[in-house]
């Protein structure tokens, strides 16, 4: 695992004592020295060049990983790979001359920001590299190989009213837009939580298909698992379903019923203007319906995903008994789970 990890910063959250091998942990910026990398406990400090772009730095990690595992890898010994950048994420800081590759393009779409573009092609160069290392060293058809984000974009807060843009003062909330989705990053609009979900398996996964069933980030623990053959304790309920029978038909259905998003607190004042990004809220999907409860009032949204992928109709107040039934749904999640909530002081 070489990348941001964000779960604890003590010896005891490092990623070498939550179950991986091998393991560098990054924090802070995307130059050096301004990130703070952290070695495994004991061991001796990794050493950066001086204003050694991150992104560059822990792909180097991945390639030379990929080229010290894949003769064990040929002899029935696989290798799990985690490479969690820290782009795109603030501060917005690229290369001069990767910048300079976007510098002069007009803006498309709502993406008006050279830096922003800089640190996405840095990734997708990063991308290319491994891809490249696995196809060097024979392991293309034997390797399962995923791409995916944490949450949505970095923008879409100005149509909701919690905009910042003071690229002076190094605040930039509005770089991007995730339109047709509504609202960006730390919001449970689909501009906050729907992020692509990108698997190559040749030999499984047939090239250029498109899978629609909605699927969440905790169903790849036992998606790995039951690739890696990993007994399943049954003692030990698991949050998601494994993604297995996607990958060799993409209109299976998975059998679930619904899936969840908690979040009970705030995030990221805009005090000049009296607002957060976020408020505690969480919200449930079913079938392409998903419907969203704001916490501090009891407000409930409800939207059909099909018909209004921007989430531009709340359909709560024309459909009462859908949205008691999607709420009831909810609640008793949140009790099964025993998911905190928050409380009025």
């Amino acid at each position: 695992m070489f990348g941001k990890w964000h779960l604890g910063t003590g010896d005891e959250y490092h990623p070498t004592r939550r179950g991986f091998d091998e393991a560098i942990v990054t924090q802070g910026g995307h130059f050096a020295p301004d990130y703070l990398v952290v070695p495994p406990p004991g061991s001796a400090a990794v050493d950066a060049a001086e204003g050694e772009y991150l992104a560059r730095f822990l792909t180097d990690r991945a390639v030379d990983f990929i080229a010290r595992h894949a003769a064990a890898s040929h002899q029935g010994r696989p290798f799990f790979l985690y490479l969690p950048h820290f782009a795109v994420h603030t501060p917005i800081q690229a290369p001069d001359e990767t910048v300079a590759r976007f510098a002069d393009k007009p803006p498309v779409g709502g993406h008006h920001y050279a830096t922003y573009a800089g640190m996405v092609a840095e990734v997708d160069d990063s991308v290319g590299r491994v891809v490249a290392a696995l196809q060097q060293h024979g392991l293309t058809a034997n390797t399962l190989v995923l791409f995916s984000s944490d949450n949505g974009g970095h923008g879409g807060y100005g149509a909701l009213g919690t905009s910042i843009d003071d690229r002076s003062a190094g605040t930039v909330r509005n770089i991007t837009d995730n339109a047709p989705l509504r609202g960006g990053k730390g919001m449970l609009y689909e501009g906050g939580v729907r992020v692509p979900l990108i698997a190559k398996w040749p030999g499984h996964i047939r090239p250029a298909t498109t899978c629609r069933e909605p699927v969440i980030s905790v169903d790849l623990l036992p998606t790995l698992a039951t690739l890696a053959g990993a007994r399943h304790d049954a003692s030990i309920e698991r949050d998601g379903v494994s993604l297995v029978p996607l990958f060799a038909e993409t209109d299976t259905d998975l059998g679930r019923d619904a899936l969840y998003w908690h979040f009970p607190g705030y995030l990221q004042a805009n005090e000049d203007e009296g607002t957060w990004r976020t408020t505690p809220a969480g919200a449930i999907r079913v079938g392409s319906y998903k419907l969203i409860e704001f916490f501090e009032d009891g407000r409930l949204e409800l939207y059909d995903l099909a018909a209004d992928l921007g989430q531009q109709h709340d359909l709560a107040p024309s459909e009462p008994a859908l949205v008691a039934r999607l709420h009831d749904k909810l609640v008793a999640w949140r009790r099964q789970v025993d998911a905190p909530m928050p409380h009025a002081k």
